[in-house]
């Protein structure tokens, strides 16, 4: 028996002045490992993108975490504190795929880029820089420390709702590192994870929706083993599986 098909849309990433659709082998790899779906890589220049086409054959999405940053001119009038962070490309191609995914109730998992696109597609806004807001805290990471480390726990957090339920804890540390963080939070959405500073670290859809999450930190980075990511990866693969077999 076959896979399902997850579809996971590419960053832009520029190597030696060619442009690259990419996307990080960890994401790829916990659809495929822990998941256990087909994990299938959508590239990003919107002459090749046919997003109907796309839900055609996608049984669930994975939102990937990037360097880059959605523009800010899609949830206000800002200017792009950091220009060079921006992927209008990436932003071209997730933003409707998000509305038509969650208007199909197709499967979604929305991790931190893909959390904050989630929170922008469906109305809400976000803070460009969470690290000058008074009372939040610094959440981003730190370069220069090796990848296990950068990558390892950084902070609690405190679920609640849905997520608790699923998780089975009501307070768990992540790896969140992020500079950017909801500010408003989009209607539909519900909150279900809160850093010490009070930024919302997780939300889910309406309770009809499949499988509907958004997380800012990163359950993909070595899922198999760490229990809240493999938690969280094995519903959204029974999800999946479910929106394929129907």
């Amino acid at each position: 028996m076959s896979r399902p098909i997850v579809i996971i849309p590419a960053d832009t990433k520029v190597i030696e002045t060619l442009t690259f659709d990419a996307v990080g082998r960890k994401y790829s790899a916990a659809v495929a490992e822990v998941a256990q779906c087909q994990p299938l890589l959508v590239p990003l220049e919107a002459a090749l993108v046919d997003i109907a086409a796309i839900l055609d054959v996608a049984d669930g999405i994975l939102l990937s975490g990037s360097v880059s940053n959605v523009h800010p001119g899609l949830y206000g009038t800002e200017q792009p504190l950091r220009p060079e962070t921006m992927d209008p490309a990436r932003d071209a191609v997730t933003l409707p795929l998000i509305r038509t995914a969650v208007e199909k109730k197709i499967p979604l998992f929305a991790i931190c880029r893909g959390y904050q696109e989630l929170n922008v597609a469906l109305g809400g806004s976000l803070y460009q820089a969470v690290h000058d807001q008074p009372g939040l805290n610094d959440h981003r990471e730190k370069p220069k420390e090796l990848m296990d480390d950068r990558f390892g726990p950084s902070h609690p957090i405190r679920l609640e709702g849905d997520l608790r339920e699923w998780v089975g804890q009501e307070t768990v540390i992540v790896n969140s590192l992020h500079g950017q963080g909801i500010r408003r939070l989009a209607d539909g959405l519900r909150p279900q994870a809160y850093a010490e500073d009070g930024l919302v670290e997780a939300v889910m859809g309406p309770s009809e929706h499949p499988f509907l999450l958004g997380v800012q930190w990163h359950p993909e980075w070595k899922a198999a083993a760490n229990s809240v990511s493999t938690a969280l990866f094995h519903r959204f693969g029974d999800a999946v599986r479910g929106n394929a077999a129907s």
